[in-house]
Parts: C-alpha cells; structure tokens; sequence
C-alpha cells in the first residue's frame, strides 16, 4: 500500500498563485519534483512486485479484511502499461484481453517472475454497459486480495483509454480443461477440489457478503502447485443481506430464483455448487439440453437424476445443494458453509491444512518453469482499428473508473 511519503510523491501540493513576469514559474519547478517523485514511486513499485512473488503466502481471513496492512489489491498511480513486457495472450473477452506479462528491466533472475495482466478498453466496457460490473470486479477482487484460492490482484491502474489488472498467474489452465480430458474426476479428486470451492464461498459469503454468481470450471484455474485459483469476477458483487435482480451467469449453472427473476442473494453459489460437484463425478451436469428454454425447465422442476454408481455421501451433498427452496438449500441454512463443510462427504478433510495449502493437489501441471503457457489456447491478435476514447467520453465516465 502506498505509505504517507508516497502519498504525497503521488499527490503533491500544487501552488495556485499566478506568476508575475520575470520570476521563475513555480509550476515548472513543481512539475520536474512531481515526475522525479512519480519515478521513484515507480520503481519503488516494480521493486515491491518482484519481492512479492517470492514471499506470497497465504493470508489469515482477517488479514485479508486488512486493506492498510496488505501489500496486493492496491490502487497503483504509478505503474503504467510501459512497465510490463507483454509475452502472450492468455484469454479473450468481448470487452478484455489478458496477457501473459513480466516486468520490463529486472534483476538477473527475475525473468521468470511473470503476471498476469487484464487490459480493459474503456470504449468497449462503456459501449457493452460493463461500467458497474467492471467497478465491481476490480472492488471486490482488492477485498479479497490475498486468499489461497481465489487469484490475486496484486494492483490495478489505469491509463488514458484502458483500464489494467495484474493478477498472480496460474500455469495450470482450466478445470474445464482436466475434466474434459478425464471425462470425470475420481471421487477424492473431487472432494479436494469441492473443498477448496468451499473455503471460497465460505469466505465471499460470510466475510465480504460477496456473491461470486458465475461458477463453472472454465472460470477455475490450477496453479503451478495443483490448487484452485477462482478468476473471473465479472458478475461478482456485494449484495450482503439484500436481493439482486439482474440475469447473469452461464445457463447450465443457473439457480432456480434466477431463472424465474424473483430475486436472488449469495445461495445462487451453493446451488452452482451442486451442479459443479455433480459435473466433476459425472462428466456433465445434471440439467443439460441444446435449448436453453429446456435447460431452464430442467432446472426449475428441480429433479436431479443420479448415476447408479454415485455414492449415497454425494448423491445426499448434491441434493442438498440443488434444492430449489432456498430456505432449505445446504449451505443458505442456518448454520451456513459450516453445513457444508460437516457433511459426511467431506469426512476426510482437514479445513484448516486445507486452507493454508499444507495438502498437495491432486493434479499438479507438468510445466517447464513458471512462464509456460501450453496449458492455454492461441488467440488471434487484437484489431489494429480500435475505437477511439474521445475527450466527450473522458468527461463524462472518468469519474466512474477512478477506483483504478
């Protein structure tokens, strides 16, 4: 975080008198100490960023809350997209592209030390109506900037036309992928990977009143140790007690209340849940047709078919999760994640060890160091002819992105 010394190299006082002819501007002056204290907080910053991939841990719940005492999820007017060397793209949006970076001019060494780094174009975002979701995203992933199995945001900034996240890299790729190749995973191989969802959505719920709203195992990364890393936070947001009313999320994964818009809180997740739970033993999730309507249906009517070979721990887990009745779905009950986590499915896990990474991964990526990207897929290079971001938008949304 910034101290109160780069505080004021970041906001330097500005003298507001006029010149008189024939005295040195004063302005001039201040404008060489404010770019000689913009440097140096710069590089300051840089030299943080390589300390940190070597001393990243895991954080305590209430060290996460600590904003002050943190070192990642900060605000960053220094770092510009210049510092960075851009490797590969790693992921496309309709709004975003992120890429495999590292830190231009480092120590011998260091050349291994990468990120990852989401660019956002201010025209695309406002164009799509993404602003809030993307205030959002950036809000929520600094709050809970330091948890084992969510991706770390270690800084955001921003620049005149785009909007940046350097997050931790995961060299792993996709659970989606994983699964795919398995066709399904084995039943401790998902217990140990529904656990660490479990220590997420305990945390997003009961600490930061967060509903994440889009889980699906394209959005789970592996990490060079063979754990979860929770990414994509577009349709994350706080809504604590209240309900929300908006449609979002991938159709396979939706809950009942959001299908029928009777509004929805943070019990969207555990249903998800179910659904993911189901879909790592099985292969597929339970509801599924080519027509979405029909999927919907499925869903509604809530009848989950369970595969003959499936133990009565799951099937009873899985059922509890995707029960329609919000006021008896598991997890939204009394008693919250911590019915989750004393069910008998998860009889073998010990949560604290599990929390602070002392238990191996069950998958863990063969890579050839921490700059290999063959776990992602190429991508066609952006268009040259981009929309520009005119001086009308400037005035009117910089206000609405200044939390970067």
């Amino acid at each position: 975080m910034a101290s109160a010394a780069m505080h004021k190299l970041l906001h330097p006082h500005r003298s507001r008198e006029e010149n008189h002819p024939g005295q040195q501007n004063p302005a001039s002056s201040h404008e060489r100490q404010d770019s000689a204290g913009m440097e140096r907080v710069r590089e300051e910053e840089k030299h943080n960023l390589m300390q940190w991939e070597e001393q990243k841990h895991p954080l305590a719940p209430g060290q996460i809350q600590n904003q002050e005492q943190k070192h990642v999820g900060y605000s960053s007017e220094a770092l510009r997209q210049e510092d960075f060397e851009l490797i590969k793209t790693l992921g496309t949006g309709t709004f975003a592209r992120v890429w495999l970076v590292r830190v231009k001019n480092v120590n011998n060494g260091d050349e291994n030390k990468v990120f990852a780094l989401k660019i956002l174009r201010k025209t695309d975002v406002i164009r799509l109506k993404q602003v809030e979701h993307v205030r959002n995203e950036r809000n929520v992933l600094a709050s809970v900037a330091g948890h084992p199995f969510i991706t770390t945001m270690v800084a955001s900034f921003q620049d005149y036309d785009s909007l940046y996240m350097l997050l931790d890299y995961c060299p792993g790729g996709e659970v989606f992928s994983y699964l795919r190749r398995a066709r399904r995973f084995n039943e401790p191989t998902s217990q140990f990977y529904a656990a660490e969802i479990v220590l997420i959505l305990e945390f997003l719920h009961e600490q930061q009143g967060v509903a994440y709203r889009d889980l699906k195992p394209e959005n789970i990364l592996i990490d060079a140790e063979g754990h979860l890393k929770l990414v994509d936070f577009g349709f994350a947001k706080k809504v604590e007690n209240r309900e929300t009313y908006t449609l979002c999320g991938t159709p396979e994964y939706l809950a009942p209340e959001v299908i029928r818009n009777t509004g929805h809180g943070t019990a969207v997740d555990w249903w998800a849940f179910g659904i993911l739970v189901y879909e790592f033993l099985v292969g597929q999730p339970p509801f599924w047709d080519q027509n979405p309507m029909k999927i919907y249906e499925q869903i509604v009517e809530g009848k989950v078919r369970f595969p003959s070979a499936m133990s009565e721990d799951a099937r009873s887990l899985i059922s509890g999760l995707c029960t329609v009745d919000t006021s008896k779905r598991l997890g939204n009950i009394q008693g919250g994640a911590g019915t989750v986590k004393a069910h008998p499915w998860f009889r073998q896990i010990d949560w604290e060890a599990l929390y602070y990474r002392k238990v191996g991964g069950p998958i863990v990526p063969h890579l050839r160091g921490p700059a290999d990207t063959r776990n992602f897929d190429e991508y066609e290079p952006e268009p040259a002819n981009r929309e520009k971001y005119t001086k009308e938008m400037s005035d009117k949304w910089d206000e609405h992105f200044r939390d970067f």
